[in-house]
């Protein structure tokens, strides 16, 4: 990721989720924070309801990949939790990029 980096201390995904904004589409919900910082953290939550590890791995390499081609677009210093819901699995990489995009301009985040 070039300018961002991974959340993934479980204070810095309590702060966000305490003191964030959410929104949430069919396919992800999506928690939102000013971190004060130059830079994004992204940090991607995928249950075990959501299906075994290999499911859910696939999930998170597909929202990490979405967010680093879409990077630029997203403005800079905020910290991103994503939340992905039972209703992803299965779905292709364009259907989870249009959830993330729309919940992105929902937020007033892209640019």
């Amino acid at each position: 990721m070039k300018y961002s980096e991974s959340l993934k201390k479980y204070s810095d995904f309590g702060l966000v989720y305490k003191e964030g904004r959410s929104l949430a589409n069919k396919y992800l919900v999506m928690y939102v924070r000013e971190n004060g910082l130059e830079k994004n953290r992204l940090g991607i939550s995928v249950s075990k309801k959501v299906g075994n590890s290999v499911v859910r791995h696939r999930l998170t390499r597909l929202l990490r990949e979405i967010y680093r081609l879409q990077e630029d677009c997203f403005r800079c210093g905020i910290d991103i939790v994503v939340i992905v819901r039972n209703s992803a699995k299965g779905k292709n990489y364009h259907e989870i990029e249009s959830a993330l995009i729309h919940l992105g301009n929902l937020h007033n985040i892209i640019d």
